[in-house]
């Protein structure tokens, strides 16, 4: 009995010490990056890998120094991505990667979002062997590897930490909507979607970067596991709370933004869909940042919800109708995952979303994010102002994302903005 409080009260405590870690950890990570290996075996590219390409695409915590996934080995995680080369390398597995690698990284991230409620044998014999080799765990999982009583012993004798982002803060520093939401003055946008796993947060990310990059003072409010693993300062994973308080936390993440950073624009990374039967957080985040505007990302060659083969999925149009119904906030531009689509497809869908939906439509790896900095530009005038003209010359350095391109995409606006287009940089 002795053994087993003492048991408990390791866990308590590790469980401490690793939040405690980690709000650290985000608050100094600028400049300060730990090197980190990425499990993703067999789903690297793939719906149930978007953890481990989004940080091959972007971290402000770990410079990604490998990714292991023994189907892809030998090959670079950005060109595996359909973009430029990364210099990240694919390892078969983690001996392969110790092998090759200068030195042990500081962090082993498990880089996949299965619908698995566990991991199976062999991946809790690699965390406990990465363990062994001195790495910290860093695990977005609904698992909670700080509550795993191996796991915490190997921990404890590796003198690593274990850190699970997707655990609920505690009961008393959780929050139930207030209404403050309304003393928020600065914009607040929500990247939305058709499905899971779509690129809303991938959209998020990049407008992001570049509102900041144009001038603009835009934060990030993350809503799930993965971008708070690339370190934005605010937000909190929302499919890890209890229902009650998905409103509240949401509106408080806004709240802190707001008063802590005094943004020109905040923008809110969303989860599913509103239509989802599957899933409650769209729901959530629409009640609880009470947006002014919304970005809705969609997935065209996608027949299917992911993960759910007999529900398919729905419409733009059906979405936008289904959002505009429930919440005062319009769409103001639609984002297009290019997953299963040639060049060409995504050109033509482009022009067809544009002409139906009259709303900027873009894909955002393939061709940044002018169309939407034109529609909040048209939208918010205040964010017009603060937009440096000299910083255009962002669009004209950026590299693209892809490796091929779209050709022409930039001249493609709705009609009533194209007087006031950011200039084509081809």
């Amino acid at each position: 009995m002795l053994i087993q409080q003492r048991m408990v009260n390791l866990i308590k405590k590790q469980t401490l010490f690793a939040q405690r870690e980690w709000k650290s950890e985000k608050k100094h990570s600028a400049g300060q990056k730990k090197t980190a290996l990425v499990y993703c075996d067999n789903q690297f590219g793939l719906v149930d890998g978007k953890t481990a390409a989004a940080l091959v695409r972007h971290s402000e915590i770990y410079t990604i120094v490998g990714i292991i996934d023994s189907s892809l080995a030998g090959k670079d995680a950005g060109e595996e991505l359909g973009e430029e080369k990364s210099g990240i390398p694919i390892f078969s597995n983690l001996d392969d990667a110790l092998s090759r690698l200068p030195k042990v990284p500081d962090c082993y991230v498990y880089g996949k979002a299965p619908l698995d409620t566990y991991i199976c044998h062999k991946e809790r014999a690699l965390i406990l062997e990465a363990m062994e080799k001195g790495m910290d765990i860093i695990n977005g999982l609904h698992q909670f590897f700080s509550e795993d009583q191996e796991f915490t012993a190997m921990a404890t004798l590796s003198g690593i930490q274990i850190k699970d982002i997707r655990k609920s803060p505690p009961l008393k520093d959780l929050h139930l909507f207030t209404g403050r939401i309304s003393e928020v003055t600065a914009p607040v946008i929500a990247v939305l979607g058709t499905d899971c796993a779509c690129g809303k947060m991938t959209t998020a990310v990049e407008l992001n970067k570049t509102l900041n990059n144009l001038g603009v003072m835009s934060v990030l409010v993350a809503t799930g596991q993965t971008s708070l693993m690339q370190g934005a300062m605010y937000g909190v994973s929302t499919d890890a709370l209890v229902s009650q308080f998905v409103v509240g936390e949401v509106e408080n993440s806004v709240i802190q933004a707001f008063e802590n950073e005094s943004p020109d624009i905040i923008l809110v990374e969303g989860q599913s869909a509103v239509s989802h039967p599957a899933f409650m957080s769209s729901l959530g985040i629409l009640k609880g940042s009470m947006p002014d505007g919304i970005i809705l990302q969609h997935p065209p060659a996608r027949k299917f919800r992911c993960d759910f083969p007999g529900l398919s999925m729905p419409t733009v149009a059906s979405e936008i109708k289904l959002i505009e119904t429930i919440s005062p906030a319009k769409v103001m531009a639609v984002t297009l995952s290019h997953e299963d689509m040639t060049e060409e497809e995504i050109l033509e869908t482009i022009v067809d979303y544009e002409r139906q939906l009259q709303l900027p439509t873009s894909d955002v790896l393939s061709h940044g994010c002018q169309k939407l900095v034109q529609a909040l530009r048209d939208h918010f005038p205040k964010l017009d102002q603060k937009i440096k003209r000299e910083n255009f010359n962002f669009f004209l350095d950026r590299p693209p994302r892809r490796r091929n391109p779209l050709e022409g995409i930039n001249a493609i606006f709705h009609a009533k903005n194209r007087n006031r287009l950011i200039p084509n940089t081809g």
